[in-house]
């Protein structure tokens, strides 16, 4: 990765070319610049889910069309969008106009015309802001043994990938896991080994998984659960083994296992198909839960 993909990025939104310009040039040596000449493409970008949304949004008000007012409205109205931190730069300068922008959820307001140095001291320092509260954000997904993301992570996650896939017709499928005979490692070679075992199998899983957008997260105690979104139940199947395999490698000694020598996972597997099926979020988990269960009760070490 290099420097330029670590740079924090502002979304300037004027319908002046020149006020892009003059903005851009200011701040494009330390932040990536997205530009948007109308209310209307600013939002257009916003809502693209195939893009990164910006750290931070410069923002006119007086513009054709939707003008700042509303596109700031609009922004912070959207889930998605609303933790974005918006700085109102306009010609409008009385202080009840400021008072109006601040009200809609703006942190600061510049008038033009601009000084630079105050242009580049406020960005600054709302971006310094905007990296703390992303790793205070970051940390509170993050399960703190293993550092994958957490039972609450995986909530959000599973709540937007469901809504893509009713939105897309596309498949979605689920994996629920847990380490085989857990309570007997614990019992007999300690919980500080017990906790190693948890790490190890965390970035095991972790690693055996191929795409970017599929993610193991903790569920709970020795329980993991793999999203997999775009996945039907064959190659649901697939990435399971995939991941049963990548524990069994780790050839962890466990002499009090019913399964194996080693530890082991058991693996349930469900998907749903909007094409094809009915149902809920929860049935979907619901039903990976008990293909988990009947796993274990066909002898463990394996996938239901």
């Amino acid at each position: 990765m290099n420097n330029e993909d670590l740079r924090q990025t502002i979304l300037v939104v004027d319908d002046e070319i020149a006020n892009i310009q003059a903005l851009g040039n200011l701040l494009k040596d330390e932040y990536r610049i997205r530009v948007a000449n109308s209310g209307e493409k600013a939002l257009a970008m916003l809502n693209d889910a195939s893009r990164m949304p910006p750290d931070l949004i410069l923002l006119d008000v007086q513009m054709k069309g939707i003008d700042g007012y509303e596109v700031c409205r609009r922004v912070k109205r959207n889930p998605g969008t609303s933790s974005i931190p918006i700085i109102f730069v306009t010609a409008r300068d009385a202080v009840s106009e400021e008072e109006c922008g601040l009200n809609m959820g703006a942190v600061d307001y510049i008038a033009k015309p601009f000084n630079p140095a105050i242009v580049r001291a406020r960005v600054n320092t709302q971006m310094r802001l905007k990296r703390k509260t992303d790793l205070l954000e970051q940390h509170a997904l993050l399960d703190g043994l293993t550092g994958v993301p957490n039972r609450r992570h995986f909530d959000d996650l599973f709540a937007e990938e469901m809504r893509r896939c009713l939105r897309e017709g596309v498949p979605l499928s689920v994996i629920m896991m847990d380490i085989d005979d857990f309570k007997g490692f614990n019992d007999n070679y300690g919980h500080g080994e017990g906790d190693q075992c948890v790490q190890r199998v965390a970035r095991a899983l972790s690693g055996a998984m191929s795409r970017a957008g599929d993610r193991v997260c903790r569920y709970g105690g020795d329980e993991f659960v793999a999203l997999l979104p775009n996945t039907d139940a064959t190659g649901a199947r697939e990435v399971a083994e995939q991941l049963r395999a990548a524990v069994e490698a780790l050839a962890i000694g466990h002499q009090y296992s019913s399964a194996a020598p080693v530890v082991t996972l058991s693996l349930g597997t469900a998907s749903f198909d909007p094409a094809r099926d009915s149902g809920s979020a929860l049935s979907l988990l619901g039903q990976a839960d008990e293909a988990l269960y009947a796993a274990k009760k066909a002898g463990r070490n394996r996938i239901g």
